[in-house]
């Protein structure tokens, strides 16, 4: 962080939407330092599973949490007025489409007018690589960068609603942003691991976590791209903080065949039961896709190795309870090699 960050954000305020959740609660933990106000909007600001958010250094001065509906557009108004910026993060992640597709794109519909009507100067919205990648006729040979959009008919062929539902979502924020003259800039995160600063586990960390507790007993033959979810968090507020910043950015560090994910973790941690088998060992191995995340270095991004975000994401799951510690631990930080 450098030196002057804390007085970057000084009389600004943020809103971040479904504030309470794993990138989001990591948007907070930054802003925060950074010297901003943050405005979170959550289902329910008693709930103690937005404890965690109240625990931050800086939020007792500068963060409220505020009751917000994405289908209600009055509520999301509210805690919008007076923000210089707001950061969309909540999103339904499911496959059902029903409460996919319809929640996705007018929830985000409803964030773009009130922050239009706010006058808000920038609103980053959190899409997702599953509004990039889904593309059958992308040969192999082709280089995913920020260009690149899900075939929409591909994802309904195959049922894939949660790429369907971030690509139609992330299509109606800039039809939207176009019509009511708002600042756009989007963030398409692929698979985020990292630390948890709340307490359950999401949806992709839960991936990882299979493979700790012996639940999953092969991997696939699959690759997935991977990103620190600090990194995914300072990616927003650089592109925020940047006034050139513009368009799509594409926030990935590695793609990975899962035999090299579970490989490292069994390098860091033997002691647990991870497979070792591939669940087909028929076909070749899956080749991992090339990408560019040039954007976000120009912006001034650093990002997380991916054999380091693998490990804090084990250690954080130790530390929450979520896994088991082993009696000894070894040697931590095994990372460079």
């Amino acid at each position: 962080m450098p030196v002057d960050a804390a007085s970057t954000g000084s009389g600004q305020t943020i809103c971040v939407t479904g504030a309470g959740g794993f990138i989001a609660s990591w948007m907070v933990k930054l802003l925060l330092e950074r010297g901003y106000s943050v405005r979170g909007t959550v289902r329910n600001p008693e709930d103690p599973k937005n404890g965690h958010l109240r625990e931050l250094e800086g939020a007792r001065e500068r963060l409220s949490l505020r009751r917000a509906d994405l289908m209600d557009y009055e509520s999301l108004k509210e805690a919008i007025h007076g923000c210089q910026g707001v950061f969309h993060t909540a999103s339904p992640v499911t496959d059902d489409p029903e409460e996919m597709v319809e929640p996705a794109v007018n929830g985000t519909r409803n964030v773009i007018r009130a922050a239009a009507e706010a006058g808000v100067r920038r609103v980053v919205f959190t899409s997702s690589i599953g509004a990039v990648t889904m593309d059958p006729n992308r040969g192999p040979e082709v280089v995913v960068d920020e260009s690149c959009w899900s075939d929409l008919e591909f994802c309904k062929n195959t049922k894939n609603w949660y790429c369907y539902g971030k690509a139609v979502a992330e299509q109606a924020a800039w039809d939207e942003a176009k019509e009511k003259g708002v600042d756009l800039v989007v963030i398409n995160p692929v698979l985020v691991l990292g630390p948890l600063l709340q307490t359950q586990v999401n949806a992709s960390i839960i991936h990882i976590l299979k493979y700790l507790t012996g639940s999953a007993k092969t991997y696939a033959n699959s690759v997935q791209a991977y990103v620190h979810v600090r990194d995914v968090a300072l990616a927003h507020i650089l592109v925020f903080e940047t006034p050139s910043a513009s368009g799509r950015y594409l926030c990935a560090e590695s793609v990975l065949h899962r035999g090299d994910v579970v490989e490292i973790l069994a390098k860091f941690f033997p002691e647990y039961p991870i497979p070792t088998k591939c669940s087909d060992e028929v076909n070749p191995r899956k080749k991992a896709y090339k990408f560019s995340n040039q954007k976000l270095k120009e912006v001034g991004l650093e990002f997380t190795p991916v054999k380091q975000c693998l490990y804090e994401t084990v250690k954080s799951l130790q530390e929450k309870g979520h896994l088991p510690i082993p009696s000894q631990n070894d040697d931590p930080l095994k990372i460079q090699g």
